[in-house]
């Protein structure tokens, strides 16, 4: 779900952005090998089940980060991309099969402070990068679902990903703030994790 990073990012980058890899990479394989989304040959009832995994994830968070105005909630630094409206546009398409209703997820129990966001954040924004990975690989088994939220209606991730580096290198500088930031990118990778875990039990 995250990025693979380039070679030339500015060392304070390589170092905040290497620790962030780091803490992560156990999390990030197994989520790369259990998602819906993860076999060869998904239907579209996978890119919904993908979707209400997603949307369960991303609600609380979305709900909790704006309630601050700092750090990745600055609209200077970064400007607001929510992801919601694309995944409920794309499970509202006529293309997918009827959904049982699915419990929502509860309050997300983050901490306040801005490194943790950032931590957070870094998990979110690159899974645009993973979602344009995933259209490449499905748009044509997955036709004529338009697969919005995979390709963010088209606008390259890249920009973004690259505006959230200079961010993260501007705000998240020291060891403190490092490790501040590995625990938010932790959490937000098990609350998945998790949840990804529940549904498949109950399924």
């Amino acid at each position: 779900m995250t990025a693979v990073l380039p070679d030339n990012l500015p060392p304070s980058v390589q170092d905040a952005l290497s620790a962030l890899r780091a803490a992560t990479a156990s999390r990030h394989a197994e989520l790369d090998q259990a998602m819906p989304l993860a076999q060869d040959t998904p239907t579209l009832g996978d890119y919904q089940t993908h979707l209400a995994l997603l949307r369960s994830w991303l609600a609380p968070i979305e709900a909790w980060a704006a309630g601050f105005a700092d750090g990745p909630q600055d609209a200077a630094l970064l400007p607001p991309a929510p992801h919601l409206p694309q995944i409920e546009a794309d499970l509202a398409h006529p293309s997918l099969p009827p959904a049982a209703p699915v419990p929502a997820a509860p309050p997300w129990q983050g901490r306040d402070s801005e490194a943790y966001r950032w931590g957070v954040a870094y998990v979110i924004e690159g899974s645009r990068l993973g979602g344009t990975v995933l259209h490449r690989r499905h748009a044509t088994r997955l036709a004529p679902h338009p697969l919005r939220y995979l390709h963010a209606d088209g606008v390259p991730p890249g920009p973004r990903w690259q505006q959230f580096l200079r961010a993260l290198r501007s705000r998240v500088q020291d060891a403190a703030a490092v490790a501040e930031a590995c625990a938010g990118a932790r959490d937000a990778f098990d609350n998945l994790i998790v949840l990804r875990s529940t549904r498949q039990a109950a399924a």
